[in-house]
């Protein structure tokens, strides 16, 4: 459904309080005058002045739609490098140990992008946390081409990439509200997808490259890949406003606040198990011999291409409903396919398990932020509330894949299957008790 963006881009009467400061500092920040002061505009520049701000408004999903691609969808790339790194260069480690370079980077995105560069953004250098968010990512994956020992890779892809996804991760989510009122789940989905999308095109790149170029080469092309696609958000992205005062890293007083403690330990079973099949998909494949090395490979892919609809369509929906009546039963989903996972043995059964499972995760990732939003008691402070919440997702995360791997070396393909299928269910049970917490026994309600 086409949409104006010129709905969205009008400010809200925080945001023009907030335009009176003056952060003539920063490189991000554009200035406004106090509307005290203003001039009302003649009738034939208010269309161009309104056209002006709609392109603007777009060019901020453009230019998130990149940061995410270049860094959820880098470590939604990692189960590509998972499965090479068991087969080849770490073929001596377990897929326990490896996994954790996956969960440490997109432990330390969540973590960083969450919490800790909040009040970077604040005092205004947007700019800069896209900038040392490139350089980071970037070096950390030329490093990468030129490991061979674990713990090389560990503080390479692990520490430097993670540290860079997490700088860029905070821009590419808080410039919407600055933007985007009546359709900002909207707008976080289509920028959302870049992370599908990412997921999609670097194991592709890398599965077609690496025999022919060496692994080496193959990770120097998606890093060349990553500097030029990065060029569009540092061109393009700049913040309307920032705070007045600075925001804290904690708000206790949320804590009190039931309905988002229901939901950010949701977040924790979620992001423990939404990634294991992510990182094990294509050696399930393998093992079973469901399907040749070249289709399995590529069985990532169709999980990432499969999300790309998850995070579109039913934020779209969630505008209208609201997104905890969209979360709850997504989540459930999710848990229910991860259940049927190790029932799977033909590829037309792995193909649709990639699709559903796909789908539906896509998502819990792209709409928890909206969530978290809806659930703020105070619109202030949301930005704490959230990045508290991405802190308690990012150790989910972090010890969810090793875990799995652990479960496999134990008991099989049913160890990570099972403890996927119970994460997901928990975390479904946990985000519905969260809407109804909110609004109580009441089907029928936007939450």
């Amino acid at each position: 459904m086409p949409f104006k963006l010129s709905e969205e881009s009008q400010e809200t009467p925080d945001l023009a309080i907030a335009n009176a400061r003056n952060h003539s500092d920063s490189s991000s920040y554009t200035d406004f005058p106090d509307k005290t002061e203003r001039t009302p505009p003649v009738i034939g520049k208010r269309g161009a002045v309104q056209r002006s701000e709609d392109v603007t408004a777009y060019l901020q999903v453009v230019g998130a739609f990149f940061l995410m691609f270049n860094s959820w969808g880098v470590a939604n790339t990692f189960g590509a490098y998972q499965n090479y790194y068991e087969s080849a260069l770490l073929k001596d480690e377990t897929p326990s140990r490896i996994s954790w370079i996956g969960s440490i980077q997109a432990f330390l995105l969540l973590l960083l992008g969450g919490l800790l560069t909040g009040p970077i953004f604040d005092a205004g250098h947007l700019r800069g946390l896209v900038i040392v968010g490139t350089v980071a990512s970037v070096f950390g994956m030329m490093m990468t081409s030129i490991c061979r020992e674990y713990w090389q890779v560990v503080l390479a892809q692990g520490l430097v990439v993670g540290f860079g996804s997490g700088c860029m991760l905070l821009p590419s989510v808080a410039v919407f509200p600055q933007y985007f009122t009546k359709r900002r789940a909207l707008a976080t989905g289509l920028a959302a997808a870049g992370s599908s999308l990412g997921g999609v095109v670097y194991p592709t790149v890398f599965h077609e490259l690496q025999p022919k170029i060496g692994f080496g080469w193959t990770t120097r092309v998606i890093a060349f890949m990553m500097l030029g696609t990065l060029t569009i958000p540092l061109a393009v992205m700049r913040a309307k406003v920032f705070p007045s005062t600075r925001r804290p890293l904690f708000d206790f007083k949320v804590l009190r606040n039931m309905p988002y403690v229901l939901f950010s330990l949701g977040e924790f079973f979620g992001f423990m198990g939404m990634y294991i099949p992510f990182y094990y998909i294509t050696s399930y494949s393998l093992a079973k011999d469901i399907a040749n090395p070249n289709l399995s490979f590529y069985l990532l892919a169709i999980i990432n291409a499969a999300s790309i609809f998850g995070r579109i369509v039913p934020n779209f929906v969630a505008d209208i409903s609201g997104p905890l009546n969209i979360c709850g039963p997504f989540v459930l989903f999710c848990g229910i396919i991860a259940f049927c996972w190790t029932s799977v043995s033909s590829i037309g059964q792995i193909i649709i398990f990639c699709l559903f499972y796909g789908f539906f995760s896509g998502t819990f990732v792209s709409i928890t932020g909206p969530s978290i939003a809806s659930l703020s008691t105070d619109l202030s402070l949301v930005g704490t509330h959230m990045g508290m919440s991405f802190a308690a997702a990012s150790l989910g995360l972090l010890v969810g894949n090793p875990v799995a791997g652990v479960l496999l070396d134990s008991y099989g393909w049913i160890g990570p299957a099972m403890f996927c299928g119970a994460t997901n269910v928990l975390a479904g049970i946990c985000v519905v008790l969260a809407r109804v917490s909110k609004t109580g026994k009441v089907w029928v309600v936007k939450a």
